[in-house]
């Protein structure tokens, strides 16, 4: 037997490549068409942003000033105030330094409450995501 032509023998090695080339190609191509199928892509978009607030009521004008900290820039319109107390909301005012309709590090929501925030009420700043179909609690305020 000759031992440098078996060596140097090589037409094997570009089909078994090109074999396995082939499978991980359509092994890929099915996830990523499985996952737009079932629905999974579109909630890829609808992550809740990430930032951080911090609260300061004013007890003699029953004002709640929620000020965006650090974090994702987040559009005023995806924001909303929630309270589980007696005292509903009576009005919302956005200070919008920026003017870019977003809410930037520094930037203000202060929300006006009708009477009291008693011991124990709970106020959260919820985002909802743009198709509405997600919502998260940003943070939570507790008197």
């Amino acid at each position: 037997m000759d031992i440098k032509k078996f060596l140097s023998e090589s037409r094997a090695v570009s089909p078994v490549i090109g074999v396995i080339l082939m499978v991980a190609i359509t092994v890929i191509l099915a996830a990523v068409i499985g996952t737009f199928v079932l629905g999974l892509g579109d909630q890829v978009g609808d992550t809740a942003p990430q930032a951080s607030f911090s609260f300061d009521y004013d007890d003699d004008s029953n004002i709640l000033t929620i000020t965006h900290e650090s974090g994702d820039a987040i559009p005023f319109e995806r924001l909303s105030v929630s309270e589980n107390s007696d005292a509903s909301v009576t009005d919302e005012t956005t200070g919008d330094a920026n003017s870019d309709d977003n809410m930037n590090a520094g930037d203000t929501i202060a929300v006006d409450f009708g009477s009291d925030l008693s011991d124990g009420d709970e106020v959260r700043l919820v985002w909802t995501s743009e198709s509405g179909s997600n919502s998260a609690t940003l943070q939570t305020y507790t008197r």
